[in-house]
């Protein structure tokens, strides 16, 4: 069977079909890791005056973004500011109540297999029987087509992956067996096998154990290395500065975009949540002071 199933039909087909037409695996690039902000391809993504609303009530409202390739971007905002929305309309889960939304300046139907996308872990039914490999494979599925199943080609190509992910061994292990930690890990070898120029990363460091983190942060840094482009959900603001070199700050409302360095500021964190968290003060000392929060 070639899907896994997730909380609505929704996300499991964008999942299985934002894959990508069958190039060489992602390379470490020569280059330095630090992002290259001038470039001569369009935006990796640009949002013209886009409102999303749930039974007519606005969750997001009149969202203008601009995002430049090979840059990894850090999606922060309190709880219920929109920042999951925000992917599911740029991937056309949710509708749009206005507005548009390009990747590298075409329209999100005509980039699908260009795109990745790593859900929420609590988004996916774990117990549905399929092994670590097939759910690897899902990512190779846009470049088969509907009629072709998995070669060989196809599992060099998720054993490759989970290798990097550092889940080879478990490549015939059923999915509901894994720990969280591990879970997350298969879904970003998925993404790998789809060998996107850009993904999108539902809460990747949510629920896992150090190692985990470490790891995935690893895979985002060689991915932006390779020129692509990574936005993630992210929650903690202790490293924000720390793994995002791009931010935008949501509530509803964009706050504020662009490099970490400049945007990522106390005035604009007070503007973002409103002081309703305990850590914010601390965290706009440890902004001010370029230090890690204890």
């Amino acid at each position: 069977m070639r899907t896994l199933s997730v909380g609505r039909q929704s996300l499991l087909a964008a999942a299985s079909r934002m894959c990508h037409e069958e190039r060489p695996m992602i390379a470490q690039s020569q280059t330095s890791a630090q992002p290259a902000h001038a470039t001569s391809h369009p935006p990796a993504l640009e949002i013209h005056d886009m409102t999303v609303a749930y039974h007519r009530k606005p969750v997001l409202w009149d969202i203008d973004l601009t995002i430049p390739e090979g840059n990894l971007v850090g999606v922060v905002g309190p709880n219920g500011a929109g920042k999951t929305t925000l992917i599911k309309a740029v991937l056309g889960l949710v509708p749009l109540a206005s507005g548009k939304v390009e990747i590298y300046g075409r329209p999100y139907e005509d980039q699908r297999k260009i795109i990745g996308y790593v859900p929420q872990r609590e988004s996916v039914d774990w117990d549905f029987p399929v092994t670590v490999r097939d759910v690897v494979l899902m990512g190779t599925y846009g470049r088969l087509g509907w009629f072709r199943r998995p070669g060989h080609g196809e599992r060099e190509v998720a054993n490759r992956c989970l290798t990097q992910v550092g889940m080879r061994d478990f490549a015939n292990r059923q999915i509901r067996q894994l720990s969280g930690g591990q879970q997350q890990r298969v879904f970003l070898a998925r993404a790998l096998a789809q060998d996107a120029r850009v993904y999108f990363m539902d809460e990747p460091f949510s629920g896992v154990d150090a190692a985990t983190e470490a790891a995935i942060l690893e895979l985002l840094q060689e991915l932006r290395s390779a020129r692509r482009t990574v936005f993630v959900v992210h929650h903690d603001l202790q490293t924000v500065r720390g793994y995002f070199d791009y931010v935008i700050l949501l509530n509803m409302r964009l706050v504020a975009s662009g490099p970490t360095e400049t945007t990522f500021t106390p005035a604009n964190l007070h503007k973002t949540y409103g002081g309703r968290l305990t850590i914010l003060d601390e965290a706009a000392e440890a902004v001010r002071q370029r230090q890690p929060i204890r």
